[in-house]
């Protein structure tokens, strides 16, 4: 049995968009789970990956497919704090000029919390580059950590 968020998430690393009419049955059973009008692979799927991963755990979800719908999902954890399975990042997407987190219909990007130094984070997460991957991105994008349930 997997214990954390993450490690179920590894399951998915690899998976991606399908250009065209033909989409990824994968990634639209997530956009499904709790949204009806998606009919393709290609919109914004990062907050229906982790809905996805958290509903199959139990844990708290958001149930939007806002990336910074999940600001307002669990407690919040310091980044000094996060632990690698059990928190969920929220990223500004679209530039460091965007709003901070208490501006919830801004463009953002949701995933699963992995490491951190003092300048990156590195994030699991749906639809980076298009694909289910881990990535980095600059620690000064952060707009919060959260954690869905107890380590």
């Amino acid at each position: 049995m997997l214990k954390t968020l993450a490690e179920q998430a590894e399951r998915f690393v690899g998976i991606k968009e399908v250009r065209g009419d033909v989409d990824n049955d994968h990634i639209m059973a997530m956009l499904k789970l709790d949204f009806g009008w998606p009919e393709s692979d290609e919109v914004p799927w990062c907050s229906a990956f982790v809905n996805f991963i958290a509903w199959l755990h139990r844990y708290p979800r958001s149930k939007s497919l806002r990336a910074r719908s999940w600001l307002l999902v669990g407690e919040p954890i310091a980044t000094t704090m996060a632990i690698k399975g059990f928190d969920v990042v929220v990223i500004k997407r679209g530039g460091d000029n965007q709003p901070g987190p208490e501006v919830i219909k801004a463009q953002g990007h949701v995933g699963f919390y992995m490491a951190h130094d003092l300048n990156n984070i590195w994030i699991l997460g749906g639809n980076q580059g298009n694909e289910v991957s881990v990535r980095e991105y600059p620690l000064r994008r952060l707009l919060g950590i959260r954690r869905l349930g107890r380590p």
